[in-house]
């Protein structure tokens, strides 16, 4: 079996985003409309590989998606590229239900 990846409870990672870490959202800009972490930055799993360069190597990021499976294939992805990547557990499913802060698009940019 392939190594485990790292991962970090929900209610870690809204502590930490809140302290500055960088928390990467790999959901759809529909979704992410919809609602994210006001800390997130937005960088869809379909553009991931040709944005990899976007993403820092010297910290841990943290990746969110909706409730864990697209982050965990992205977490795997950046790795394998050299991001200290770690899997939120959950998503923004959980984000939410813990109550995390939240923003959503109401207007077009």
């Amino acid at each position: 079996m392939a190594d485990e990846l790292p991962e970090i409870a929900v209610d870690e990672a809204i502590e930490r985003a809140a302290a500055g870490a960088i928390l990467i959202d790999v959901r759809e800009q529909d979704e992410w409309d919809a609602g994210h972490s006001p800390d997130a930055r937005l960088v869809p799993l379909s553009e991931l590989q040709s944005r990899v360069g976007e993403i820092p190597t010297d910290q841990p990021v943290l990746i969110i998606c909706h409730s864990g499976g697209r982050s965990l294939r992205a977490t795997s992805f950046l790795r394998s590229e050299g991001v200290d990547a770690i899997n939120v557990v959950g998503g923004m499913s959980a984000w939410a239900q813990v109550g995390g802060p939240l923003s959503a698009n109401t207007t077009e940019a």
